[in-house]
């Protein structure tokens, strides 16, 4: 229940007048009753550089950690020489309707390079000849006692049973009994699906095999079948990524032998632990468009004399950036506290316990990483080394250990602890990365100067200045929804009942759980969040854990400066910068064009070129919308030596590529982004809606700067005379804005893009001043769309609804972001954004669009609580930012602004609007300006 208002009269008063205040601590905690046991319920700290994932284990505790470098790959070339000459044929192809063929020459001759290829032909035939092995594994009498088990099949690959990092050549083998009924019949052996490649043999022969995906049955045939046992051997060929005997999602359909003509369910099943054999894991490279982010390691904690434990507890405290687990064995409280301190360039553990002498433990640092080895550096060190398969990246970490009394034995692979009072462990982790082209770097120097740092200081000292670094981040903003009964619920069952509970404070939680996470991810200095922000446990990532540049990555700082965190905003303009630089290539090898060009995703190498496939990787308006974030940037600190160093120079090579690129449609005669397609969605096509959405965008922010900065006219008129020439947004036959050129949009389509719709947002060309028609077409679009959608898809929702100005409905779409992960999205326990799998944007576009709820400023002026929901009636904020240099506090009661505070912090004229009344007002830098729900000045 809902606080009454009278209450939040001290609240807003102490907000107000505080400065950076330190938030109400009950609100913004994560906490559980048990410990995590998958990697969605561990809870995740870092700060900006070094991630780690913490369960909290009682026996046994697992940190796993990540340092923002560690990637795939290497510095190569990403374009294709020669490319330009196939951009007019593949034009004139889609302008002549030959969709397919475009993307036939495309995909031969205009996507970019993939790295190279390992010797697998020569690799296949070592495998094949049975390199490695002794005897032949697919014979009946073969001797496999020596051999381990794995249970098959492995549904999502062996990774996800515990084998990740296994790739290569194995070897499996099972039994099964032949029923005399069977006898003189052929069987189908149902294997499902194996990853990638399999030569299956019956009793020593060979009964068939298949390369890729497709499903496996094969006849066994009667005269190779013997009565009583018969054994199955499979070989299985995995190159990269998911590998073994996979099965079918739909595990009703069982791997199995059967008669032929017979009902697969009546039979034998071989769903259980088969012998395996690893022959090779050292496959060849696979060609890759572009490179994944990886795992560094692992800190396991195991525990002594913890049986029986009472009382556990495990929590994240945002305000503090500060995990804590507290349980009781025998009388005695036993307390582990973990954060991530950006000062020293550390993680750190500080183990505690109520009884002198308590603790004694192992601890154990390695890394799912092939090439990783552990040394003893010194007697309170331990060193791991890792280097990535296939790339020109290494690693190295220092665990510390320091403790009050007790004995500490370093060993050459763990740690041991016996008898302490208090433990604190750091952890320190660099690599060979110096920039995108250039791995020359020393992985110990970063590990070197962190430990120097932690010279002659107290656990107490460290942990006092990463509270003083965060809480600079952290504190500038609040946000009070009241309070609620589910408040005393662990945060895994306050996220099963929040859609139905009404639990409105939890909506601020999941909105400073962004912030925290932003903060987290992406601190000054260090490289921007990528699809994961900075924690992965997987060596082969969903999707590569990279940058994806036709939502993902821009999504990631929605949040930046409306919610009071413009520093965290600075990797992501610093990767632009070298973005631009990588992209002047690429726009002149693909192209023939000046400026620079990026596709729908980059990595740590910051390839730009066309990737995957014709259909949606060759998607040209990345830099464009990447550009908006620089101009964002400006609009809302007011930075003009940015602008003009930094911004300007960028977004202007964006828009020269552009003034270049666009061609005129034979049809229409209007201007036309093509090749291209609507990301990711109706393949390759000539003028999608969104693209000239954004081109049109570039070309404003371009024309204002220069008017800003008082230059380059001739530009600014050629833009000018160009904008007015790009194909408009469109309303079709059913009302809804048109996806691409031609009336084509299925009312029954619900697919989870809805890129046609960024004019609304997170541009501002289509709005409810300018353009009211086009703004009811577009909430058509959404409309036909539908509210279901993937975690990231539910966030756009989110702010397209919060623009759309309709509160009911965006709460309505925040209620289904956070709500148990299932297949169309939701939140794990951890309150991580579930695609699914794992992407964090849906965390950073769903907080940015809770701001958007309470305030817009796109459209020239302060739009005060546009999308306020009946479901909170009451509230208070603080810190809000908006476009023009200005920080907004608010306060409402019975779902109406009582009080509003704007703080100018550059100057200059304000415009605030509220329910159909505005105020003008001239600012003075640095001056505090307070109104009543009238907007009449306090």
């Amino acid at each position: 229940m809902a606080r009454k208002g009278y209450l939040f009269i001290p609240f807003l008063i102490a907000c107000l007048t505080a400065g950076a205040q330190t938030p109400r601590n009950n609100d913004l905690k994560l906490w559980y009753r048990q410990p995590a046991v998958k990697w969605t319920e561990a809870l995740p700290i870092g700060n900006g550089r070094l991630g780690a994932m913490v369960f909290g284990g009682v026996e046994q505790d697992r940190i796993q950690f990540n340092e923002e470098t560690l990637w795939t790959g290497a510095p190569r070339e990403y374009n294709r020489e020669g490319a330009a000459r196939y951009l007019g044929p593949i034009r004139e192809l889609l302008f002549e309707g030959r969709q397919d063929s475009a993307e036939k020459l495309a995909e031969q001759k205009f996507m970019g390079l993939k790295s190279a290829e390992g010797g697998r032909a020569q690799w296949f035939r070592d495998m094949r000849e049975g390199k490695g092995i002794s005897g032949d594994p697919a014979q009946p009498g073969f001797d496999d006692r020596s051999w381990k088990t794995m249970r098959v099949p492995s549904y999502e690959g062996w990774e996800a049973i515990g084998y990740e990092g296994l790739d290569g050549a194995l070897w499996f083998r099972t039994t099964f009994e032949l029923p005399p009924s069977w006898q003189g019949k052929n069987l189908v052996l149902d294997l499902n699906r194996v990853r990638d490649q399999d030569f299956t043999y019956l009793n020593g022969k060979l009964a068939g095999t298949t390369d890729g995906l497709d499903p496996r049955r094969y006849i066994l045939k009667k005269e190779d079948l013997r009565p009583g046992t018969n054994t199955l051997a499979v070989q299985v060929l995995n190159y990269f990524d998911k590998g073994g005997i996979a099965g079918y999602k739909d595990t009703s359909r069982a791997i199995s032998v059967y008669p032929e003509g017979g009902d697969p369910k009546e039979g034998i099943s071989l769903v259980k632990q088969w012998k395996y054999l690893v022959q090779n894991d050292e496959p060849p490279a696979v060609p890759r468009y572009q490179a994944d982010y990886q795992p560094f390691g692992d800190i396991w904690l195991n525990m002594k004399g913890t049986a029986g434990a009472t009382g556990y507890r495990r929590e994240l405290d945002l305000s503090t950036a500060t995990i804590r687990t507290t349980y009781t064995v025998g009388g005695v409280t036993y307390t582990r506290e973990y954060f991530a301190s950006q000062p020293n360039g550390v993680i750190a553990v500080r183990l505690s316990a109520s009884k002198p002498g308590s603790l004694s433990f192992e601890t154990v640092l390695n890394s799912p990483h092939q090439y990783a080895a552990t040394r003893k550096v010194d007697n309170h060190t331990l060193a791991l080394s890792v280097k990535v398969r296939n790339g020109a990246l290494r690693g190295e970490s220092y665990l510390r250990v320091q403790s009050v009394r007790g004995k500490i034995t370093v060993g050459t692979d763990r740690i041991r602890v016996d008898g302490a009072d208090e433990v604190v462990l750091y952890l320190a982790a660099g690599t060979n990365y110096k920039n995108y082209k250039d791995v020359t770097a020393d992985p110990l120097a970063p590990v070197k100067t962190a430990l120097q740092s932690l010279s002659g200081k107290t656990f107490a000292a460290v942990k006092a200045a990463h509270l003083r670094e965060y809480g600079g981040y952290f504190n500038r903003f609040s946000l009070d929804l009241g309070r609620h009964a589910n408040e005393a619920l662990p945060t895994n069952e306050r996220i099963e009942q929040f859609a139905g509970a009404n639990d409105v404070p939890f909506a601020a939680l999941f909105l400073q759980y962004g912030r925290y996470l932003l903060i987290s991810s992406s601190r000054p200095g260090t490289r921007p969040a990528n699809l994961q922000g900075i924690w992965n446990d997987l060596l082969s990532p969903p999707w590569g854990s990279k940058y994806t540049t036709n939502i993902n990555a821009q999504m990631n700082y929605w949040p930046a400066e409306a919610l009071n965190l413009s520093a965290m905003h600075e990797p992501l303009l610093q990767m632009i910068g070298e973005l631009a630089e990588a992209g002047k290539k690429t726009a002149r090898i693909h192209y023939n064009a000046p400026g620079w060009v990026l596709h729908h995703n980059t990595d740590l190498w910051r390839g730009t070129a066309p990737i995957n496939a014709a259909n949606h990787g060759i998607w040209v308006t990345g830099a464009a919308w990447l550009s908006q974030h620089l101009w964002e940037h400006y609009q809302f600190t007011g930075d003009k030596a940015f602008l003009q160093q930094r911004a300007y120079p960028l977004m202007k090579e964006a828009a020269l590529f552009f003034h270049a690129f666009l061609v005129k449609d034979p049809k229409t005669g209007w201007l036309i982004s093509t090749p291209s397609n609507s990301p990711e969605h109706g393949g390759l096509v000539a003028g999608p809606t969104m693209d000239h959405q954004i081109i049109r965008d570039l070309f404003s922010n371009v024309i204002k700067a220069s008017e800003v900065l008082g230059t380059d006219a001739e530009l600014r008129k050629n833009l000018k005379e160009k904008y007015g020439q790009i194909a408009p947004n469109r309303i079709g036959r059913h009302g809804q804005l048109q996806e691409w050129l031609q009336d084509v949009d299925d009312t029954t389509d619900t697919h989870r893009h809805v890129s046609h719709l960024w004019g609304v947002h997170p541009g501002r060309e289509i709005n409810w001043d300018q353009t009211p028609d086009l703004m009811k077409a577009a909430r058509q679009s959404l409309i036909y769309r539908g509210d279901a959608g993937t975690g990231w898809s539910l966030a756009w929702k989110i702010n397209w609804w919060a623009r759309f100005k309709d509160g009911d409905h965006t709460y309505k779409m925040i209620q289904m972001l956070i709500s148990p992960a299932a297949k169309g999205g939701g939140a794990y326990p951890n309150l991580f954004d579930a695609h699914p799998p794992f992407q964090i944007d849906g965390n950073f576009g769903g907080a940015a669009g809770i701001g958007e709820m309470l305030l817009q400023s796109q459209n020239g002026y302060l739009d005060l609580l546009p999308a306020l929901p009946k479901a909170m009636p009451e509230g208070s904020v603080r810190g809000l930012c908006a476009r023009g240099g200005f920080e907004v506090s608010l306060l409402w009661q019975h779902n109406a602004l009582k009080n509003v505070t704007v703080l100018s912090k550059n100057g200059g004229p304000c415009v605030l609007k509220y329910a159909g009344k505005e105020q003008r007002f001239s600012t003075v830098k640095g001056k505090t300006y307070s109104f009543n729900g009238a907007l009449k000045a306090l």
